[in-house]
């Protein structure tokens, strides 16, 4: 079965390194992404965009906008990327220039969504500063992807990462598709009647579960740390709406796809691992032609 990891990460953050070297003990390298690919058959990521100007910063006020993936001095060609905003740099930079950016790099081939870091950085998905953005997203077509729930960090704050907050914002942007990551966990109820009310809110299944091979693998065998998220999904009930994704490098791919195979019912897994993540991000059609 063809995968496609629609949430992923290529960055050269600090974070990400210290994870792959001491939890998931990982190589968080093209070269490592490349064997991990090929292994799992992955024939192409999603990398959401995330940089941070001084070592271990993120998130980072002075972070470029938009942020790309900057691990290595070149992005294999079967990774594609959803830019991140920095809404700091909205606030108290020149707007209108930094818009201007945002918009040119939209064009590109490779951009096929947004990423929102909410949690991470102190503003709620439907604050004005974001309202330029979902304008963009709607003109290109394209998603827009939330972090939701726990964050990876301890400067982050909860509140605006929780799902409900997408409800409101949904409601307002009903020409914008809306990604909800991580399945909001541990809100992940929460996501699910978000996800079931509204037809434009999606959710992936990236970064459930942080630990390496044989930490992953052990959970296999303790099914009660995974059927709350089989309970979320039956109370969707709409398999069209979750993507697979991994939240690379947290976890290495094919020990993370089979477990995520043990909570999506087996008749869904062409749509959840593949058919999917075609249809929420469009672009990467044409990318795959590409890549063949």
């Amino acid at each position: 079965m063809k995968i496609i990891d629609a949430h992923m990460h290529f960055s050269n953050l600090e974070s990400f390194k210290y994870t792959a070297d001491n939890i998931s003990k990982l190589d968080y390298s093209a070269r490592g992404l490349k064997k991990e690919f090929r292994d799992s058959n992955v024939i192409l990521g999603v990398g959401m965009g995330v940089t941070e100007a001084e070592r271990g910063s993120f998130p980072c006020a002075k972070a470029e906008n938009p942020m790309g993936l900057d691990l290595g001095t070149r992005t294999p060609a079967n990774v594609a990327c959803c830019v991140g905003i920095n809404p700091v740099q909205l606030e108290y930079g020149n707007r209108d220039k930094i818009l201007s950016v945002i918009e040119k790099t939209l064009k590109r081939k490779n951009i096929v969504g947004i990423k929102i870091y909410a949690g991470y950085y102190h503003f709620y998905v439907y604050d004005n500063i974001y309202e330029p953005v979902y304008e963009l997203a709607a003109q290109y077509k394209l998603p827009v992807v939330f972090h939701g729930g726990d964050p990876y960090s301890e400067k982050a704050l909860l509140k605006y990462s929780h799902p409900l907050a997408v409800d409101e914002l949904a409601m307002m942007h009903r020409d914008v598709n809306f990604v909800i990551a991580h399945m909001g966990n541990p809100w992940v109820m929460d996501t699910a009647n978000v996800v079931l009310k509204n037809e434009n809110v999606f959710t992936d299944m990236s970064g459930l579960f942080v630990g390496d091979k044989i930490q992953i693998q052990s959970i296999l065998q303790e099914p009660l740390q995974y059927q709350y998220l089989k309970t979320a999904m039956l109370f969707t009930s709409n398999f069209d709406k979750y993507l697979f994704g991994t939240d690379w490098p947290l976890a290495p791919i094919k020990p993370y796809a089979n477990l995520i195979k043990q909570i999506v019912p087996e008749k869904h897994y062409e749509k959840v691992f593949y058919n999917n993540a075609l249809n929420v991000f469009p672009k990467i059609k044409a990318l795959l032609g590409d890549i063949r």
